[in-house]
């Protein structure tokens, strides 16, 4: 915990922990920090939604205390009536494994459509995901995906992918670790059509696949979490896009844009377990300062009204 720059000693603190949010270890910090902090009018967290859950119970009565929650998602991205496929993969691939999919906005399930158009985008996204350079700032090929944080990060998400495979998932292309070990790790994509797979944010560059029969249960498998931060439409036409935004539950909604495209002019945050909705972004402001109205006039005045004259002239 230190002050941050820029700041009168005590007015900002910063506590910054592992990207594994949910270790007993973090919540428990996070926790402890707000038992010793007296005083606090507001708290932003970006993290793991179980963290964000303790947080905010333990801000429970206490409404005088701001509170924004970035928590993360499950994230959607839907291919329908792609014209170009090759740009699909493309767009699928910056959205789901840049910064080896540690961003709270990266895809984390690819729905397609059952069929040869879908089977021809795997056909193209696999070939892509081959290509994909692993490795560390500065090597030759420069690569496109880094490490994920620690060996710990590296650990959970390999066993997050051998739970999916171990429900039923297909694995397309296994999830290894690349460099003899550490926390690089290659790409992984898991078909999941028609398994039971759990509703969890997992972070890294993991991407599931399921496969439907038409757009109305595109949506609603777009929508089967309990999460809404950021969702992805690739494809189709205006009127198509249009549905989607208005039907889709997400904070952040893209068309033919990677589900990581944001930007700080506009509103920034989720729905459901992702937070409370827009604590980042154009409207961080709002979670750091309370708005005042005022009424104003240069001087003090006595006005008499048509009813008080009389009583006044009296």
């Amino acid at each position: 915990m230190s002050s941050s720059p820029g700041f009168c000693e005590g007015v900002a603190y910063v506590a910054v922990g592992s990207n594994l949010g949910d270790r007993p270890g973090n919540i428990a910090a996070a926790l402890d920090l707000l038992r010793k902090t007296p005083g606090v009018d507001g708290v932003l967290f970006t993290g793991a939604a179980r963290t964000g859950i303790a947080i905010h119970k333990a801000l429970a009565g206490r409404p005088e205390v701001m509170l924004a929650l970035e928590l993360g998602g499950n994230n959607p991205l839907v291919v329908w009536d792609a014209a170009d496929l090759d740009a699909a993969a493309h767009l699928i691939v910056q959205s789901a494994y840049i910064t080896a999919g540690q961003r709270c906005s990266c895809a984390r399930r690819l729905i397609l459509p059952t069929g040869a158009c879908g089977a021809r985008l795997l056909e193209r996204l696999t070939r892509l995901i081959d290509r994909i350079q692993v490795g560390s700032p500065f090597e030759t090929p420069a690569p496109f995906m880094g490490p994920v944080i620690d060996e710990a990060a590296a650990s959970a998400v390999l066993a997050a992918q051998a739970d999916l495979v171990a429900r039923g998932g297909q694995p397309l292309r296994l999830m290894t670790r690349a460099h003899g070990g550490g926390p690089f790790l290659t790409p992984g994509l898991v078909d999941m059509t028609g398994v039971d797979a759990p509703d969890e944010e997992i972070f890294g560059p993991l991407l599931q696949v399921v496969r439907v029969a038409d757009f109305d249960a595109a949506v609603a498998a777009a929508n089967d979490t309990r999460f809404g931060l950021s969702a992805g439409l690739i494809g189709g036409d205006a009127k198509l896009w249009e549905r989607f935004r208005g039907e889709v539950r997400a904070g952040v909604v893209n068309w033919n844009r990677p589900t990581t495209g944001a930007a700080s002019s506009a509103p920034f945050g989720g729905v459901g377990q992702s937070g409370n909705h827009r604590p980042s972004a154009y409207y961080a402001a709002d979670y750091c300062a309370y708005p005042v109205a005022s009424l104003e006039a240069e001087t003090a005045a006595f006005r008499i009204t048509e009813g008080l004259k009389a009583e006044a002239m009296a």
